[in-house]
């Protein structure tokens, strides 16, 4: 099997990567195991930051590097939370805070159409720290901004995506459901048919 370091310490995101990827050739490794801190995420982009946690990881561990850089865009609010989806109420923030934050910001909104969001995620697979042409893959994955917030499953913004086809947040489907329809799965679904 094909080792692959996760350039990530969020224990959601690798629980569902791992999940994701349990039937392939790599066995998926958390950057913890190599005793690799997170990079800062200076980049301006979501592809940008997630070049930058695999080479980071790749150059650490030595070997190949996948990283994830993902958030949740609101329209209504000009694309915020985005690339600061993890940070938006503090460097430190807690997802309740996060998600706190995002329901304070939408308060005075209460029409769901006007409460749309989407999810992002950006894959890269690094083969090396030197790797020129990274495999960069994207996935996204529609909905609103629940009224409150509701769930015990996922992680992150999970328990304020609301999904209107299936009638509850994201924190309310399985792991296996959000690995068939979410923004990381279909980023991991593309990753799989070009590598």
């Amino acid at each position: 099997m094909a080792k692959l370091v996760f350039a990530s310490s969020n224990q959601g995101k690798i629980t569902e990567v791992q999940h994701a990827l349990r039937d392939t050739d790599w066995q998926i490794y958390p950057q913890s195991e190599y005793n690799i801190r997170s990079v800062a995420e200076t980049g301006l982009t979501f592809v940008e930051n997630a070049i930058l946690k695999a080479r980071h990881a790749a150059q650490i561990s030595g070997c190949p590097a996948l990283a994830d850089d993902s958030g949740i865009v609101v329209d209504i609010l000009g694309g915020a939370p985005g690339i600061y989806s993890a940070r938006y109420a503090g460097d430190h923030a807690t997802a309740e805070a996060n998600n706190s934050k995002l329901l304070t910001a939408l308060a005075d909104i209460k029409s769901m159409s006007q409460r749309k969001a989407y999810f992002v995620c950006v894959i890269v697979l690094l083969k090396s720290a030197t790797d020129p042409t990274p495999q960069i893959c994207f996935g996204d994955w529609h909905g609103q901004i629940a009224l409150e917030p509701r769930g015990i499953h996922g992680h992150g913004y999970d328990p304020v995506f609301y999904l209107p086809d299936l009638g509850c947040t994201a924190a309310e489907i399985t792991l296996a459901q959000k690995n068939q329809c979410s923004h990381r799965a279909a980023a991991l679904k593309k990753l799989r048919e070009v590598d």
